[in-house]
């Protein structure tokens, strides 16, 4: 340790200095100031002094996270009940698929069968039928009904008269909120051998034309409502998507010479693609699932061969016939083989150097 003569110390105190310096060096610490040439001595472990301020931060952070956090996690208690009652709670009754499930007897009591039901829906025509008529309207509906939202989404981007824009996503809004009933009212009331359509093909003097009595028409009736109702408030998602692109990648490309068409090609199609893939992998999943009322709504003595799916059938065969474990069987196999899908679509997507849902 170096000092200066200015400290008023001869040869032999600065000695004295140095020995005094190496014994304190393991208990105490020193630190030498020349203001006013006083020696100052700071005494305890600045490592425990450290240790302890952190301690206090860490603990304040905490409190300050917890106080700023609980009335969010207050929030998350409904959804968290709701889904612990009305998703989680009834999976108990599952068991019922694997037993012949008698009401005096109750879920648990009731006696084993085993996979029978499962047995006796994979050797039923009715069954199959129905998956066959679940799958035409569903991949129907995947490459007919779901470009529409992205095609609605990008052309309200491109319109530049903000209030036209604006009324024009509260039209394609509203559709989504009419009743499945009232729909299917409207498509009776149009398109029914006592239409408007048919009305207006009588005034012509031509034949009129059953629509709803056609399979393939009714097909394009059931496609064509669902891009009716459901393409505006789908399109949300897209929306979002495309705000959250960067406009810089627009003005580069603009500057590059790339029109309306050639931004949209190779910008904004590029950058909405990972929300492309995760809504392709849930309507994937969704591929044996369909709603009951439309179809069963929508149907006639016509075309009951074509509009029979997999929730009709369980409503007509399990559920009308007090079936319910047959119903129950058929319903964990649609379950089953959605789930299946899901993993399949994911994979598919990954491999492709997509991201996936999992």
């Amino acid at each position: 340790m170096k000092m200066h003569h200015a400290c008023g110390l001869g040869e032999n105190g600065r000695i004295f200095l140095r020995s005094a310096c190496k014994k304190a060096e393991t208990s105490t610490r020193f630190s030498v100031s020349h203001s006013g040439g006083i020696l100052r001595r700071t005494a305890g472990s600045g490592k425990e002094r450290n240790e302890t301020v952190k301690t206090r931060k860490k603990s304040g952070a905490a409190y300050r996270y917890l106080k700023n956090m609980i009335p969010l996690y207050l929030m998350l208690i409904i959804p968290l009940l709701y889904f612990l009652v009305f998703r989680y709670a009834p999976m108990g009754g599952l068991l019922v698929a694997f037993k012949k499930y008698n009401v005096f007897q109750g879920v648990l009591d009731s006696p084993w069968v085993g996979l029978q039901w499962f047995k006796e829906a994979l050797g039923a025509r009715e069954f199959w039928v129905a998956i066959k008529n679940t799958l035409v309207l569903n991949l129907g509906e995947l490459f007919f009904c779901f470009p529409f939202p992205i095609v609605l989404a990008i052309l309200l981007t491109e319109m530049r008269y903000v209030k036209l824009r604006k009324a024009t996503e509260t039209i394609l809004y509203l559709p989504y909120f009419l009743s499945t009933v009232i729909v299917a009212g409207i498509v009776y009331q149009v398109f029914g051998a006592a239409g408007i359509v048919n009305n207006v093909i009588e005034h012509f003097g031509l034949d009129p034309v059953n629509f709803l009595g056609n399979p393939t028409i009714w097909r394009c009736l059931y496609w064509g409502s669902n891009i009716w109702t459901g393409a505006g408030y789908g399109m949300i998602i897209y929306l979002a998507a495309i705000a959250g692109i960067n406009t810089e990648l627009y003005d580069a490309a603009y500057i590059d010479g790339a029109g309306r068409w050639k931004r949209i090609w190779h910008v904004t199609l590029p950058q909405i693609r990972p929300t492309v893939v995760v809504m392709t992998i849930m309507n994937v999943g969704k591929i044996l699932d369909i709603g009951f009322e439309k179809p069963y709504m929508m149907s006639n003595i016509l075309v009951e061969d074509y509009s029979s799916v997999i929730s009709t059938y369980v409503y007509r065969v399990g559920l009308q016939a007090g079936r319910y474990d047959y119903a129950t069987a058929v319903g964990l196999f649609q379950s089953v083989i959605a789930v299946v899908m899901v993993v399949a679509a994911n994979k598919i997507a990954t491999k492709l150097g997509e991201e996936g849902i999992m």
